[in-house]
């Protein structure tokens, strides 16, 4: 019960966000509540699970082979968790970007933001590819809306470029994998090991990793990521729904969920997928890096930075072994505290300062004292510095590599948290160094009038912190993905 109630709370919350919407303050009061009810759901589904319950749920058969289900296991929860927890904090920094900003249409935000969150969450509980699937389409539809909010032409555009490459992609390639699973193995459950050993050529399993890795345009591999920068248009929560609590996070636990219990690891090892997926992804890596080094808008520069590291998650899958998958895994919810707590500050600057460009930030530490101590952790986290989480992520892919024997990847892993340096330090030290740029008053401090824009940042930022403590126990929690 606690499971479904965590994908059905967000339905009900989005029709009495609906309800609310002449009554802002009972409306973001609900989004609140549901929002800490459904992270409690997800708690009480955690402990039955370590307690040693089996959490399953079986809705309709719609075929032989293919139902809608949901069940619980290591990586599922890990999402559901990261989701419905990161929701709460996206929701307070909403409340005082919407209304700091006089944003229109705050009640449509929130109803379609509810809804995203329900996709995402049924996509984190799915007990098999056709369930994923259906879910999958439905957080795209759901969280157009989002994109297109602005209603310009610019953001109609970016919206159309959104539909049209993720609708596409999931259609044309994912769409085909799925039924190609099924017809091959009679099933599309996830199992423990994958369902394809014995079942599928080494040609056929590296085509069918392709179909998976393309159709899954949400993991925003080169070429086909255009969409992610054109999302950039929506709100900043919208963008940090997008990078860190949804979107581009439902692509990463889907290529790792697809490896893990439908190919397998033994299947995709034999499947050659290092002879084009790991190059594919190291493209991904460097050039999605060095385009965010020539970034001036802040919020395009954590843009490509998303793009890039996607990748490293490719990269995980493609090296098919124990420490890469894993490793892929812990960067899903590593990445996550780090780019939204970045995302946060970009919006609290863009309210507070009406600053979009990172060479005209200079000095405004001094202003947004507490912004610029979360953007400076989030960026340290998303380099890969010691004491915050993204260490830890970055050293078992690195393991993953060794582990392969593909120390090329290795460096490209190393080079890549060089150039992650090279995009982030800048934003910090012109920030602290610098001398102001053009402000008038440049002891006013910004912060004052805007609490629901750094309190939530801190909040991410210290999660940062607690995932570098508590990394032993995330990595025992999701090592069991890996076992038969």
């Amino acid at each position: 019960m606690s499971m479904l109630a965590a994908i059905a709370l967000p339905l009900l919350g989005s029709a009495l966000i609906a309800a609310a919407g002449a009554r802002p303050n009972l409306r973001d009061t609900l989004t609140m509540f549901v929002a800490g009810l459904t992270f409690a759901c997800n708690l009480m589904a955690l402990s039955a699970y370590v307690a040693g319950e089996r959490l399953a749920v079986h809705l309709v058969d719609i075929l032989p082979g293919l139902s809608l289900s949901f069940a619980a296991e290591p990586l599922g929860l890990a999402f559901a968790l990261l989701a419905s927890g990161l929701w709460i904090v996206t929701s307070l920094f909403a409340f005082g970007y919407m209304r700091g900003h006089h944003e229109t249409h705050q009640t449509r935000f929130f109803v379609c933001f509810s809804l995203a969150i329900a996709a995402t969450l049924a996509i984190a509980y799915s007990a098999n590819l056709f369930s994923l699937f259906i879910f999958y389409e439905a957080l795209t539809l759901s969280t157009f809306p989002l994109v297109t909010h602005h209603g310009t032409d610019e953001a109609r555009r970016a919206g159309r470029l959104y539909l049209g490459i993720l609708m596409s992609t999931s259609i044309a390639f994912l769409l085909f994998a799925l039924v190609w699973t099924w017809q091959l193995a009679g099933t599309t459950e996830f199992t423990p090991g994958g369902i394809l050993a014995g079942k599928i050529s080494t040609p056929q399993a590296a085509i069918l990793l392709a179909l998976f890795v393309f159709g899954t345009g949400k993991l925003a591999v080169m070429p086909l990521h255009r969409w992610l920068p054109a999302a950039m248009v929506a709100p900043t929560p919208v963008s940090a729904l997008l990078h860190a609590v949804a979107v581009v996070k439902a692509g990463a636990f889907t290529i790792v969920k697809v490896a893990v219990y439908i190919l397998g690891l033994d299947v995709l090892h034999e499947a050659g997928s290092r002879l084009w997926l790991l190059p594919v992804a190291a493209f991904t890596i460097l050039v999605g890096a060095t385009i965010a080094i020539g970034k001036d808008n802040l919020k395009a520069r954590l843009a490509y930075s998303t793009i890039s590291n996607l990748s490293y998650i490719v990269l995980g899958v493609a090296l098919a072994n124990a420490a890469g998958i894993v490793g892929a895994a812990m960067h899903m919810v590593m990445h996550a505290f780090g780019k939204i707590t970045l995302f946060f500050c970009a919006g609290a600057i863009y309210v507070a300062a009406h600053e979009t460009d990172i060479s005209k930030m200079g000095g405004l530490a001094r202003r947004m004292p507490l912004t610029f101590i979360a953007l400076a952790i989030g960026a340290a986290s998303n380099i890969g510095l010691p004491l915050f989480g993204g260490l830890w992520s970055k050293w078992f892919l690195a393991k993953g590599a060794v582990d392969a024997g593909q120390t090329v990847y290795l460096f490209v892993l190393m080079l890549s948290s060089l150039l992650a340096l090279a995009y982030l330090a800048p934003i910090v030290v012109r920030g602290y160094f610098e001398n102001s740029s053009g402000q008038s008053d440049t002891n006013s401090n910004l912060e004052r009038a805007h609490p629901l824009l750094y309190w939530p940042p801190l909040l991410s930022a210290a999660g940062c912190i607690a995932l570098f403590i508590f990394a032993d126990d995330i990595y025992n929690f999701l090592t069991p993905i890996v076992l038969k």
